[in-house]
């Protein structure tokens, strides 16, 4: 579903970072762990198409990402990567579920009030579909973040530091949310963190040094 090869980047007056290769398959999940400072956001940008690739290269399914580019890259994006940030950007003067149906809007697809409101009923938090956004918790708004990510079916999920401020318990629900709708969906899930808890449930990881 995603793989890369000999990925290598270097910011300006910087150290130049190399990657391992990675591969993830539909319905698997891969675990990318690291402390601050080694690549991991970089590296989730470079697999997003938010960062343009300068050397090697990036695969989703047959599409090699780095040979897109402008209206390509970000029509490519909006079918087919889902992208869970760890600071959540919303639009505040939209409801939840207008937060949901942007996305399918900037897509370029056909905008679904029904699908959004079910894959915000699967997520626990469709009662609320119509609350503003400042008015959530914490956890609420990552359940709508999840559900942005989801609601164009997209073929890769990533995930910046989904559990790293969460305790335990919840750690594990948001984890198990992001893998069920990720098997549902057919999708690959990569998830970037520092959280070393994780590595204890998913055996699929890479460790960046």
């Amino acid at each position: 579903m995603i793989s890369t090869n000999n990925l290598k980047f270097k910011y300006s007056g910087g150290t130049e970072i190399v990657f391992p290769d990675i591969r993830c398959e539909a319905k698997d999940i891969l675990l990318v762990l690291g402390s601050s400072g080694v690549g991991k956001t970089t590296l989730l940008h470079l697999l997003g198409g938010l960062l343009t690739t300068q050397h090697g290269s990036v695969h989703i399914q047959d599409t090699e990402i780095n040979k897109l580019s402008g209206s390509d890259l970000d029509a490519f994006r909006g079918r087919n990567i889902g992208i869970v940030f760890q600071q959540n950007h919303f639009v505040d003067a939209l409801s939840v579920i207008e937060n949901v149906i942007l996305a399918q809007s900037l897509a370029g697809n056909k905008t679904d009030k029904n699908a959004a409101q079910n894959l915000l009923t699967r997520l626990n938090i469709g009662h609320k579909a119509k609350s503003n956004i400042k008015d959530l918790s914490q956890g609420e708004k990552q359940r709508v973040a999840i559900a942005r990510a989801l609601i164009n079916q997209p073929r890769l999920i990533l995930a910046d530091e989904p559990t790293s401020a969460l305790d335990d318990k919840n750690c594990t629900e948001v984890l198990n949310l992001l893998h069920e709708q990720a098997k549902a969906a057919g999708s690959a899930l990569v998830i970037v963190t520092h959280d070393t808890r994780l590595k204890d449930i998913i055996s699929n990881r890479v460790i960046l040094q």
